[in-house]
């Protein structure tokens, strides 16, 4: 009974600070004040509070004026990667691999501000024609906003972190994995590195790009800047979705013709999910090797598979079978990567492309993922 009771008055008193942090931010709004007011407009409306908690409430209403509100602090945690609001109530993110409540409540005035903050600086609007909107943190996470009417409980918000680990290939596997990796970028093999959504390809990708000569020229391609090269000489391209009037986008396919004319030595690719499939695949079959890139597909066979679905999405023309043909000669290995429990990912086969549709692995005992 004691125990419930301070629960109570926990919760009591987390409902009072709330309230609080709520009144203050509004008048802070309404009178244009900012952040070098906080402080006064809580001592005056609540003069009683203690030093730590006066200035936990200065915090949290800084938040919501400078930052992403009552979310912001989750956005520090170095193993929060994702933040997941499902409109107005409990924030879930995903910790270590796993999704649990967060403990923040959210209410739907400060969802919708949070969600006016977020689109504002990517000149991007939310209306019924066009209820959703893709965009990137100014540290670089992906958001992912869904408004009503699709959204039958008010705005959804998905913050994807941009949390790439610095990981060697060591964590993907034991000594015969990384020596086959390793092999594949000292041979200029072009590298497809499949698996799930959350299974680690960019973080894999990123280790297998640290293995590539200092002297090589090497340009990225992203639809969200993450890959972090070591290297001395590496061109970074970022795709731009479309501005608020329908204009302004640069879309994957174009960086990636773009960087075939920069001299590249290396190619990396984030992730090839679009019409660029096509480009590449010609890229690679008229003498540009070494590329690496990411795919989600759940085998090698299947990677291969949506490769030839996503460059028929090009219009060509091209015949399915002679796509097969080409993607078989530019294609050297697929690299299947899989979360194999809680945080952990890694490489469950290394296969040799052999035929269209047809591979064979590399490892003495692939192992299958989840």
């Amino acid at each position: 009974a004691e125990r419930a009771s301070d629960g109570v008055a926990d919760g009591a008193a987390e409902r009072a600070a709330d309230e609080l942090v709520g009144r203050v931010h509004r008048h802070l709004l309404d009178t244009g004040g900012g952040v070098a007011q906080i402080d006064e407009a809580v001592g005056r409306r609540a003069p009683l509070l203690n030093r730590v908690d006066r200035a936990d409430i200065v915090r949290r209403v800084e938040a919501r004026l400078t930052g992403l509100g009552s979310i912001q602090p989750l956005l520090h945690e170095p193993d929060v990667s994702e933040v997941m609001i499902n409109g107005p109530g409990p924030v879930w993110i995903e910790r270590r691999g796993r999704i649990e409540p967060s403990g923040i409540h959210i209410d739907r005035a400060e969802l919708d501000l949070l969600v006016e903050r977020i689109i504002a600086p990517i000149g991007r609007l939310l209306d019924p024609r066009r209820p959703w909107v893709d965009g990137r943190l100014s540290d670089g996470s992906r958001v992912n906003i869904i408004a009503p009417p699709v959204a039958i409980d008010g705005p959804i918000v998905t913050i994807r972190r941009f949390v790439l680990q610095q990981q060697t290939l060591d964590a993907f596997g034991g000594p015969e994995i990384v020596a086959r990796l390793r092999a594949l970028v000292d041979d200029a093999c072009n590298v497809i590195v499949s698996g799930g959504t959350g299974a680690g390809k960019t973080t894999l990708l990123n280790a297998l790009a640290a293995h590539l000569a200092p002297e090589l020229r090497v340009i990225t391609v992203e639809d969200a800047a993450e890959l972090c090269l070591s290297h001395d000489h590496v061109v970074r391209l970022e795709a731009r979705p479309a501005g608020s009037e329908g204009a302004g986008q640069v879309e994957i396919r174009d960086l990636v013709r773009n960087a075939l004319r920069m001299r590249p030595d290396r190619l990396v690719i984030g992730e090839v999910r679009g019409p660029e499939a096509l480009d590449l695949v010609q890229a690679l079959n008229t003498g540009h090797a070494g590329c690496l890139a990411t795919l989600q597909a759940n085998s090698p066979v299947d990677a291969l598979r949506r490769l030839a679905t996503l460059a028929l999405s090009a219009g060509s023309g091209l015949l399915l079978e002679a796509l097969r043909m080409q993607i078989c000669s530019a294609v050297d290995v697929v690299v299947q990567v899989a979360r194999t429990g809680g945080a952990q990912r890694k490489v469950v086969d290394i296969a040799e492309v052999v035929g269209p549709d047809e591979v064979r692995s590399l490892l003495d005992s692939p192992t299958q993922g989840p």
